[in-house]
């Protein structure tokens, strides 16, 4: 029979996961009664993705202040320090700028305007033209910023986030001034020892400074890239992808699972003979066209999948075929015309014009992001879901 629903993504309850569990058997068990209590089976090339926080929990993946404020200290000498480009993120980035101040005597931030780097604003581009200020040259002080746009709240957590990050630093023992410049050498003139907080832009901005003639720049990547007294760490990111725990410690993004990944796999081999896929996954790499925020915090959108996830999708656009190659066809004639078009394409359509309009995405940013919208970052509860007929098309 015909199949007449496409793609059905559901999250999976699970228990609420400790540092030591026994992560792909609860993941796979969590599945399995679901399948039992809701009536679904598992079928070969399903997607079952497990949100980083998680994996990050099972691996105790944590650290503290301290262990932020040691290693900025050790690297960057404890003295001036420049931090640039940080995000506006009270879960995200506070605790962070934290640790960095109790480890450094006088913290000089420079934020990007109008907005951060995922797109929290500052001030409106409208602002900045009533007030003739060009964003790509023009550096201003605090004072200058203030007289020019007063205090300005972000419209969804109501935090100026200026005056929060300042009032932080001072609480951390710090001196602090406030830059605002979307130049990343405008912080040489006050210190040549910079920790650059972009997080897609990173390597650039550590070239751009090295050429310039800084003496030390750590983006947030190299703190906490090993451990600190027992720590948690994240070899490769660092304190990207981070997320406060509690007033004094941090969630680090998980730390090498790509063994997790193949074991879900094969364990849901073994249990119902079905070939599935399994990725780790984060934020979702989407835009939000009324706030203007783009998602993407995270160093990436999936840190581990199996390789059937690998690539971008092989897709032709159905109302393409149906407006140009097939106009003249209605009814079954054209179903039929499509279809017999979709059995026969080709496995790289780079360059079809009936592929045109589809998503040139990585699958895992893609499905990362179908993910994270399912899941919440709330109170859901669901923090695995399950993705079936992802890889159907209309002749399935």
């Amino acid at each position: 029979m015909e199949r007449k629903v496409g793609t059905v993504s559901r999250g999976i309850r699970c228990p609420i996961i400790r540092k030591g569990d026994d992560l792909a058997k609860i993941v796979v068990d969590s599945l399995m009664d679901a399948s039992g209590a809701e009536g679904f089976a598992l079928r070969d090339r399903d997607v079952i993705a497990v949100t980083e926080s998680i994996v990050a929990r099972a691996q105790g993946n944590y650290a503290t202040v301290e262990a932020i404020a040691q290693d900025v200290r050790e690297k960057l000498g404890g003295e001036t320090v420049g931090v640039i480009f940080p995000i506006l993120s009270r879960n995200r980035f506070a605790i962070c700028l934290r640790g960095i101040a109790m480890g450094a005597k006088k913290i000089v931030l420079m934020l990007s305007y109008p907005s951060d780097e995922v797109g929290n604003e500052l001030v409106s581009l409208d602002q900045l033209d009533g007030a003739g200020v060009n964003p790509y040259s023009d550096v201003l002080t605090l004072e200058k910023y203030r007289e020019l746009f007063g205090e300005n709240k972000h419209p969804f957590t109501g935090v100026d986030y200026v005056a929060y990050y300042e009032e932080l630093i001072k609480e951390a023992g710090a001196e602090v001034e406030i830059l605002f410049a979307n130049d990343c050498r405008s912080i040489l003139p006050y210190t040549k020892k910079v920790i650059n907080c972009d997080i897609h832009t990173r390597a650039r901005t550590k070239r751009l400074l090295r050429d310039a003639g800084v003496e030390v720049v750590a983006g947030l990547d190299d703190i906490l890239n090993q451990p600190v007294n027992g720590s948690g760490c994240n070899e490769k990111y660092g304190l990207l992808g981070s997320n406060k725990s509690t007033e004094d410690t941090i969630k680090l993004f998980p730390r090498e699972c790509t063994d997790l990944v193949m074991d879900i796999q094969k364990a849901i081999l073994d249990r119902t003979g079905k070939h599935v896929e399994v990725m780790v996954y984060g934020d979702g790499a989407f835009k939000d066209p009324v706030g203007k925020i783009w998602e993407l915090a995270d160093p990436c959108v999936s840190p581990a999948s199996t390789p059937g996830l690998e690539g971008t999708p092989n897709e032709v656009k159905l109302k393409y075929l149906a407006d140009n190659d097939f106009k003249d066809l209605s009814g079954e004639a054209l179903k039929e015309a499509i279809s017999d078009r979709i059995r026969e394409k080709k496995d790289n359509l780079v360059g079809d014009m009936a592929s045109q309009g589809t998503t040139p995405r990585r699958l895992t940013d893609l499905i990362g992001s179908l993910c994270d919208l399912t899941s919440g970052s709330g109170d859901k509860g669901t923090p695995v879901v399950l993705i079936q007929g992802y890889f159907d098309n209309y002749v399935s």
